[in-house]
């Protein structure tokens, strides 16, 4: 018995973050789902990420010895996400992770029960969003929603939909409807028959 991979995607200012740890917050046993760290060589209090920090030469120690499920380069950081992903979908644990959209290809060929997850934001939101937090110039902000636009245009026909517009709520309550809905079988609560 394996369980799912669901490989969280999304545009930058799209929330995944927050999407995950209001996931986290909120995920009990009878999901038999777990939200993955993601192991990066960025300093802990950048990016607003909960994730786990590594020195470049850990990182690199770390992949050698084949600790990393996966690993990615960008935006001048090393990304990982820890090979405990392998042993937790073994015993039939669903496991959702913060992916990159360039390296979804490598991991659906490596997990074929690897479920692709949009979170949606409109582009006029995402803009926003994006020029509030000041961290690009406008010229790279409008580069980046262009991106995004023909990395959409290229997903799979079983991806799945959080639309993250409005209310952060509504955005974790639908992440934690699809996590339901993947439950194992053997952690589902069961069905009141009255």
């Amino acid at each position: 018995m394996s369980g799912k991979l669901l490989y969280l995607v999304g545009a930058s200012g799209s929330g995944k973050d927050s999407l995950l740890e209001g996931c986290r917050r909120r995920l009990q046993a009878n999901h038999g789902c777990f939200v993955a760290h993601r192991y990066i060589t960025r300093a802990p209090n950048v990016g607003g990420e909960n994730h786990i920090h590594l020195s470049p030469e850990e990182f690199d120690m770390r992949a050698s010895m084949g600790m990393f499920a996966m690993q990615w380069y960008s935006h001048d950081y090393s990304y990982g996400i820890g090979s405990e992903i392998d042993n937790w979908l073994s015993k039939g644990v669903n496991v959702v992770i913060n992916g990159s959209r360039e390296y979804l290809q490598i991991a659906m060929h490596a997990y074929p029960n690897l479920i692709p997850v949009l979170v949606e934001v409109e582009e006029d939101i995402l803009h926003q969003r994006l020029t509030k937090r000041g961290r690009e110039s406008e010229a790279e902000i409008i580069k980046r929603l262009a991106r995004h636009r023909q990395f959409v245009d290229s997903l799979p026909d079983n991806i799945q939909l959080i639309d993250n517009n409005s209310n952060l709520q509504d955005g974790v309550d639908a992440l934690l409807k699809l996590i339901e809905s993947l439950a194992p079988e053997s952690v589902k609560p069961a069905r009141s028959t009255h």
